[in-house]
């Protein structure tokens, strides 16, 4: 069946992150070897049956070899680095320890999962202390997805994430298995967490000496903590789960030889339909599952992924075994369009800034500060706008905890070909409105910001709260600045004035207070 093939990335090329004042170009780090690609480990369950699931999700140091020489000091979730891949299914309660066995305090942000906020989330109100554990428990409640977890202890949360505490998350459902779409994980079905770092002296990956207002980059690609990595093919079609997991970077995807490819899945999950593209661009923290068909290369043959004009994955064709995924349907899942409940005010939020001027509706995040707040059960129309025109502007991932939503235009015009589907990032260009349709499924407090995580850590980031009519209002113990710096200080041994949180100096600049 004859199909549109997308060529370009949609967004304003005028805005890409190449074109900052501090942008750093990848190249090709020459000194280390060429890696199989690192595939993480599944998480074993504590214990599993139809209903439910136990897991012990660990937060700890460790230390990778990822270039000759010293080995480079890593944070990592039940890993070295990143995470074991933590699996759920639709419909299971779940029962999950928070353990920390890092020096310092954390939190555990499950991106995407539709959850209670905010202890169950995991944003900054949810610490975990060095030595503690802590228990958390939900029920799955959404379709198939590739999400993630992730460090969120603001203003820290960039450190966090740069020292390697990433792990996907898979949701599973019965819809998704009726697919004709590869599922042999590790073998056809790959996780691509995609990072970048600056080896600095030693191979170490020192922060502070990188660190940007506007987003820390590194010249190297790690992808799945690997650099130089190369997969090995032995099937007719591959699932690769694509996460944008770096800081600031964005990234420009497309084969050495324009190889077509099809994206099944975005954030929240599957299409309605298979999009099939030569070059698809990612913002921080946004997910693409596509499918590659090999079928067309011999044994031998080699091809590699490419963010601009760096390779970033070689595959190499080992064999052509046929996993049973022919052409993929036409149709792939019935996604009901969100109606917004009428007689209710457009939700408006007004991005802006650069560097340290970062704000949310003319303001700096404040932890104890709600922002605005949303009725249980109702869908808002939510208008996001990026105001930026410093030094040309550029685009702000937009991320909300707690759900997921549907996008219902850019600028007035139909979104991008592959946002029909549920997300909860989006790429905002300046200048740009984008709408989408939102509704909560639990009461509570969540936040929403830029993605850009040195942009959330400096201030460019506001928090809601969800309140159920029926009930009332509760009072939620939200973490305040002093009780959180005083931590990270007692944690590291220094005082209040001696210590250094980069993002900090944002709201000094400013004249202002988390």
């Amino acid at each position: 069946m004859a199909h549109k093939t997308y060529t370009d990335y949609f967004f304003d090329k005028s805005a890409f992150n190449t074109l900052d004042g501090g942008y750093v170009p990848l190249t090709v780090n020459h000194d280390a070897p060429a890696k199989p690609l690192a595939i993480p480990a599944l998480h074993p369950a504590d214990s599993e049956d139809a209903n439910h699931v136990e897991y012990t999700v660990t937060a700890r140091t460790g230390e990778v070899q990822m270039l000759p020489g010293k080995p480079t000091k890593t944070w990592g979730y039940d890993a070295n680095v990143l995470g074991q891949t933590i699996v759920f299914k639709e419909g299971q309660d779940v029962t999950i320890h928070l353990k920390n066995d890092l020096p310092e305090l954390t939190t555990f942000h499950w991106h995407g999962l539709n959850v209670p906020g905010p202890y169950v989330d995991g944003g900054c109100h949810a610490p975990v202390y060095p030595g503690e554990t802590k228990d958390i428990q939900f029920t799955v409640k959404q379709p198939a997805a590739t999400l993630w977890l992730h460090a969120h202890p603001c203003p820290e949360t960039a450190v966090q994430v740069y020292h390697g505490l990433a792990a996907m998350v898979l949701v599973q459902d019965a819809e998704e298995a009726k697919l004709p779409l590869p599922r042999n994980y590790g073998v056809d079905d790959i996780p691509v967490v995609l990072q970048d770092r600056h080896f600095n002296q030693d191979n170490q990956w020192d922060y502070q000496a990188d660190y940007d207002p506007d987003g820390v980059q590194g010249p190297t690609a790690v992808i799945n903590g690997t650099v130089n990595p190369y997969f090995d093919v032995t099937t007719t079609r591959v699932r690769l789960r694509l996460l944008d997991g770096a800081n600031r970077r964005e990234w420009r995807l497309h084969f050495g030889d324009n190889h077509e490819f099809a994206q099944v899945a975005s954030d929240g999950g599957i299409l309605p339909s298979p999009v099939y593209f030569t070059h698809l661009m990612l913002t921080c923290a946004e997910r693409a599952e596509i499918v590659v068909d090999f079928s067309d290369y011999a044994v031998g043959d080699t091809v590699a992924l490419y963010s601009d004009d760096v390779p970033l994955l070689t595959f190499r064709i080992k064999a052509k075994n046929d996993n049973g995924h022919g052409e993929l349907p036409e149709k792939l899942a019935d996604i009901p369009r969100l109606q917004a409940t009428p007689g209710l005010p457009i939700h408006k939020v007004v991005m802006s800034g650069m560097d340290e001027a970062v704000e949310i509706d003319g303001k700096k995040f404040d932890m104890q500060r709600i922002d605005s707040t949303q009725d249980l059960g109702v869908t808002e129309i939510w208008d996001v706008t990026n105001t930026n025109d410093m030094h040309g502007g550029m685009i702000h991932p937009f991320h909300i905890h707690g759900g997921q939503f549907q996008i219902i235009s850019r600028d007035g015009h139909d979104p991008y070909p592959n946002e029909y589907g549920w997300k909860d990032t989006v790429g905002v260009n300046p200048g740009e409105h984008v709408r989408f349709a939102m509704k909560f499924d639990f009461a509570g407090v969540y936040m929403y910001h830029c993605h850009i995580l040195e942009h959330e850590d400096g201030g460019m980031m506001a928090q809601i709260e969800v309140i159920d009519p029926s009930e009332p209002r509760p009072k939620y113990k939200l973490m305040d600045h002093h009780t959180l710096m005083t931590a990270f200080a007692k944690e590291r041994g220094v005082s209040m004035d001696e210590m250094w949180i980069g993002a900090m100096n944002s709201y000094k600049k400013m004249g202002m207070h988390m």
